[in-house]
């Protein structure tokens, strides 16, 4: 693609994303700031349609981009702006708590706030905490309670059922067990642990353990995204006008699941990760754009944030407030430690 042709693609891209009517020639042209003649940025638009990168809504109407256009603009065309001292500060000030589960709350808060759209975080995987406590209660006789109380202070409850009853006493005897010989272990150590004590043990409080284990490492999906500001999504034009899209994107939401898959796939990725339309694989994701940032503890990649909005979001200012967000939310969850 010609220069010509890129810089009249970037004017109607960001023309569009600012307000959101069908751009015509006329306005390129005075905005575009080439010098030529309208029949060339006619031809010029004409060539663009046909490769894809933009479309015509009605007859008469002027262009918009295609999710082809967008990415085309995302890769190669885009100029990101710096993030203002200002929405620095509010961030640093709104990432300040001494509690890792509270921060990260924020830091989905923060980037709703600051975009007007979703923010959303994916929380750190719990099990390669060390727990430090365990307990067993009994519920009813096939129910139970299992207590972990992990490394950083964190409860955590959850109910397993067995296949059989278990009594009190057998109960109290394998939470002193676990406690005696695991505690300060992640729940992958012993799970290798226990697997090769497996034959010494007896099979009875094996499989009590081999269900408190299953029930510790399979994190409820609820406890591993946190979403704020869906709401905001009922604001944007695109979106509010098409009640199936927006049903959708509020079941991805319920779901979470394929939203953990989306953020753990990004968490791979280095730096920003940015899915429009379709491309995220996600049908619920047709008229929204995903744009992601791993962030870190200790060195290591934790987790994934981003921001869920329209196709149609100013890209310049939404990368660098979830390029910082991640960095601050890095560097907080660094000074934890």
């Amino acid at each position: 693609m010609d220069k010509r042709a890129q810089i009249l693609l970037k004017t109607l891209v960001e023309h569009y994303i600012s307000d959101g009517q069908p751009i015509g020639s006329r306005t390129l042209l005075q905005h575009s700031g080439l010098d030529v003649s309208p029949a060339t940025i006619r031809n010029v638009m004409s060539d663009l349609e046909q490769l894809g990168f933009i479309t015509s809504p009605h007859t008469s109407a002027g262009r918009v981009p295609t999710q082809k256009g967008y990415r085309l603009f995302v890769d190669s065309l885009l100029t990101v702006q710096p993030l203002g001292n200002q929405a620095v500060q509010q961030l640093k000030s709104g990432l300040s708590s001494p509690n890792q589960h509270d921060l990260i709350a924020s830091a989905a808060d923060m980037l709703s706030q600051l975009t007007q759209f979703a923010g959303l975080v994916m929380i750190p995987k719990r099990k390669r905490l060390a727990f430090k406590h365990l307990e067993f209660l009994p519920l009813s006789e096939t129910r139970i309670l299992v207590i972990i109380v992990t490394s950083d202070g964190n409860v955590q409850n959850r109910i397993i059922l067995t296949d059989k009853p278990y009594s009190s006493g057998e109960l109290t005897q394998a939470s002193n067990y676990f406690n005696s010989h695991y505690a300060g272990q992640t729940f992958e150590e012993v799970q290798q642990d226990l697997h090769s004590e497996l034959k010494q043990m007896q099979s009875d409080m094996n499989r009590l353990m081999s269900a408190a284990l299953d029930a510790s490492s399979r994190q409820g999906d609820k406890d591993e995204v946190i979403i704020a500001g869906e709401r905001n999504l009922l604001q944007v034009d695109e979106l509010s006008t098409n009640v199936t899209s927006l049903r959708k994107l509020f079941e991805l939401f319920e779901r979470r699941t394929s939203l953990m898959q989306l953020l753990d796939n990004s968490q791979r990725a280095e730096g920003i990760q940015i899915f429009i339309g379709g491309e995220s694989g996600y049908l619920a994701l047709d008229e929204c754009s995903m744009v992601t940032a791993p962030y870190q503890a200790d060195g290591q990649v934790v987790g994934t944030l981003g921001v869920i909005g329209p196709t149609r979001m100013a890209y310049e200012r939404v990368i660098p407030i979830v390029d910082v967000t991640a960095k601050l939310l890095s560097n907080a969850l660094n000074s934890h430690h």
